[in-house]
């Protein structure tokens, strides 16, 4: 997996579609990208960590956490459980905590920022719809590219 975001655009910029440019990059990994699952909550991580207790296979998992800025939807022991069940990255529409930890870590973590308090755990939110933020709408299924010049989404895996 070393397909960059620009090269991606140099060759197939009329089929990609590309985030409003408002991630930071917090993994260990900078490069990362796979098929897009989605979860869409707010201010409750539990379907995130559903997710993540799953297979990976080498997947993406996109949370449209609503852009809140009230608390954290990853820290570093979710972002570990990631890592060990195969996920590439995780793309989080809202915060993270526990950032210096999860540097440490070979997952691609793209957040909008960080913020110390964990989210709630009620068990509420949907999985597997389309999400929308960023300029973009992200279906589940989608192919999505990630590094250090930002995010870009296709119908299917482009190379």
């Amino acid at each position: 997996m070393n397909n960059k975001t620009t090269d991606i655009c140099d060759e197939y910029s009329a089929r990609v579609r590309i985030a409003t440019p408002m991630f930071r990059d917090y993994g260990g990994r900078k490069l990362f990208e796979g098929p897009v699952t989605t979860v869409k909550v707010f201010e409750d991580n539990s379907l995130v960590r559903q997710a993540l207790e799953e297979a990976g296979e080498g997947r993406v998992l996109v949370v449209d956490g609503g852009g809140s800025m009230r608390c954290a939807l990853l820290g570093d022991q979710l972002a570990a459980l990631g890592r060990q069940n195969g996920w590439s990255g995780v793309v989080v529409y809202g915060c993270i905590r526990d950032a210096a930890d999860i540097a440490t870590i070979d997952l691609g973590v793209k957040a909008l920022t960080t913020h110390p308090l964990k989210s709630v755990k009620k068990g509420v939110g949907e999985r597997d719809v389309p999400v929308t933020f960023a300029g973009i709408t992200i279906q589940p299924g989608d192919y999505l590219y990630a590094d250090e010049d930002g995010i870009v989404v296709a119908d299917v895996a482009l190379v």
